[in-house]
C-alpha cells in the first residue's frame, strides 16, 4: 500500500531546477525516508496542508536531513540528503528496524510546523500570552538574534509535542521508545535554551496520558505547549 501511495505522493515533488538531470531520480536513501514519512503525508494530503516535495541536489553546509520551509502560503518539506552525512549518522545508533518509525515522528514534527504556519500563527504567542521581563544589550542586533531564539525554541517546542501527539495516537506502544530517543537527542543539545532546546516541553510529554484528547495531534500540542510556555521563560 504505502508504494503506491509514494507513486502519488512522488508527484507532487518539486525537484530543484538544478537537479532536473539524469541525477534527479531519487536516491534509495531519499526513497526509503519517503516511504518511512508516508502516513504522515497521507495525512497531511487529508487535511489539505499545502505541502510540496523539495529534493535538493546537494546539501549544503549544516542542513538537516528533513526541514520544513515556506514560500508564498505553501510549505516545502526539503529533503537534503545527498552529500549529507547527518541523513546516515541522525540515526546510525539506531538498530535498522527501528528506524522507519522514527523517520515518521521527525515528519510529522515538520507538519507541526506547517500546520502553525497555515493557521497564520508563525512565531505568535497564543491569545491571553505576552512576553514578560526586559532584556538589554548594547548592540541591538543582539536582542534581536535573542528574540529569534526563542520564537524558533517555541515552533521547536510545538512541532516535538505534535510528533509526540502523533506517535501516541498511531503507534501507542511504541511511545516510550519513540520518546526515550527524542529526549536523549533533545538533552545533547549543545547550547542552553537554543532554538533547538525544547526540554521544556520534551518533560510535559513524559507520560502518553497527555494526549489524545484533542480532535488532532496540532490540538493534542496545544495544551502541552502553552504549559510549557508558562515554564520556558
Amino acid at each position: 500500500m504505502f508504494k503506491q501511495l509514494l507513486t502519488v505522493l512522488l508527484a507532487g515533488i518539486t525537484l530543484i531546477p538544478a537537479a532536473a538531470t539524469a541525477g534527479a531520480a531519487l536516491t534509495e536513501l531519499e526513497t526509503r525516508w519517503l516511504n518511512a514519512a508516508a502516513p504522515v503525508l497521507a495525512y497531511s494530503q487529508r487535511i489539505n496542508l499545502p505541502i510540496d516535495i523539495t529534493v535538493q541536489p546537494k546539501a549544503r553546509p549544516g542542513d538537516v536531513p528533513l526541514a520544513m520551509g515556506f514560500v508564498d502560503g505553501r510549505c516545502k518539506l526539503v529533503l537534503s540528503m545527498r552529500g549529507n552525512p547527518d541523513a546516515e549518522n541522525i540515526l546510525k545508533t539506531v538498530p535498522e528496524a527501528e528506524r522507519a518509525l522514527l523517520i515518521e515522528t521527525m515528519a510529522a514534527h515538520e507538519i507541526g510546523h506547517c500546520w502553525r504556519y497555515v493557521q497564520g500563527v508563525w512565531h505568535a504567542l497564543p491569545a491571553g500570552f505576552v512576553e514578560t521581563g526586559d532584556e538589554q544589550a548594547q548592540d541591538g542586533a543582539l536582542l534581536a538574534e535573542s528574540k529569534a531564539m526563542r520564537e524558533m525554541r517555541r515552533e521547536e517546542g510545538f512541532a516535538d509535542l505534535v510528533a509526540l501527539s502523533w506517535v501516541q495516537r498511531q503507534h501507542p506502544a511504541e511511545y516510550g521508545r519513540v520518546y526515550a530517543w527524542l529526549s536523549t537527542l533533545r538533552d545533547a543539545v549543545p547550547v542552553e535554551r537554543s532554538g533547538h532546546d525544547t526540554r521544556t516541553w520534551v518533560r510535559l510529554a513524559k507520560n502518553a496520558d497527555g494526549f489524545g484528547r484533542g480532535a488532532t495531534p496540532f490540538d493534542d500540542a496545544v495544551t502541552l505547549w502553552q504549559a510549557g510556555l508558562l515554564n520556558d521563560e
